[in-house]
């Protein structure tokens, strides 16, 4: 079962240290809405770094297309450099619901980053949840989708 996403089988959800409070509720909340949902770290406030925890994800994610992540860092733009780094991730950093609704709706994004330091509780939630129900609309962003997942076999004659 996935809210919003029948397609959808299986979540992952990872942090750092300065999302891990924010990453316990991300969690709770899933796994409370009947989802299946994996946390793949931090696993206490103590220092980590970043990359690791955003990389575990990212291959978790890149493995179906019916798999999801949630990444929560202080601001979000390392967790969303670091997974961006996986073919097939498309990690999209939202702060509000509209940022978070078009990330899905026009470039598929299958991995959310909430920059937990200027995001309370209660609008990290509003934008996860409008993130989780948004569907992708294709159409000519399916193109535009499908170019970044293959930017590797693109070359540089389209740079």
């Amino acid at each position: 079962m996935s809210q919003g996403h029948p397609e959808v089988s299986r979540w992952f959800v990872g942090a750092d240290h300065r999302g891990f409070s924010l990453k316990r509720v991300v969690v709770g909340y899933l796994a409370e809405s009947g989802l299946d949902v994996e946390d793949v770290g931090s696993f206490d406030e103590e220092s980590v770094d970043y990359p690791l925890i955003a990389l575990r994800l990212a291959r978790k994610v890149a493995i179906s297309s019916h798999f999801r992540g949630v990444l929560l860092c202080g601001s979000g733009v390392g967790m969303s450099i670091m997974a961006n780094r996986l073919r097939g991730v498309r990690a999209a950093l939202a702060w509000s619901e509209e940022v978070a609704k078009l990330s899905r709706a026009h470039n598929d994004a299958n991995v959310l980053v909430l920059p937990a330091a200027f995001l309370d509780t209660k609008t990290a939630l509003e934008v996860m949840k409008a993130w989780m129900v948004t569907p992708f609309d294709g159409g000519r962003h399916l193109r535009r989708v499908r170019m970044m997942d293959d930017i590797g076999d693109i070359g540089q004659e389209r740079c």
